[in-house]
């Protein structure tokens, strides 16, 4: 008799956590998708205000201490 009585009361127990993981697992996973896409979302948004300009500031390279109008120098080798 005690052994039917675990069986009943072990059964509806997984029956109603079956019931409730079938109704409230896809909300949670909804929840979950929603709350990421709206991370995505902000991290799409520009930051700054709407009709501001953004200047990239490009740093001149150094320019080289020997004049264009002298050209380069190699180094050789003399062959005998």
């Amino acid at each position: 008799m005690l052994l039917i009585r675990f069986l009943l009361i072990s059964i509806c127990i997984l029956y109603i956590i079956r019931s409730l993981v079938r109704y409230l697992l896809p909300v949670l996973f909804e929840s979950v998708v929603n709350k990421a896409q709206q991370q995505q979302y902000q991290q799409q948004q520009p930051k700054r205000p709407e009709g501001a300009i953004k200047v990239d500031y490009i740093p001149q390279g150094k320019k080289s201490t020997v004049p264009d109008s002298e050209g380069e120098f190699v180094d050789y080798e003399e062959v005998k």
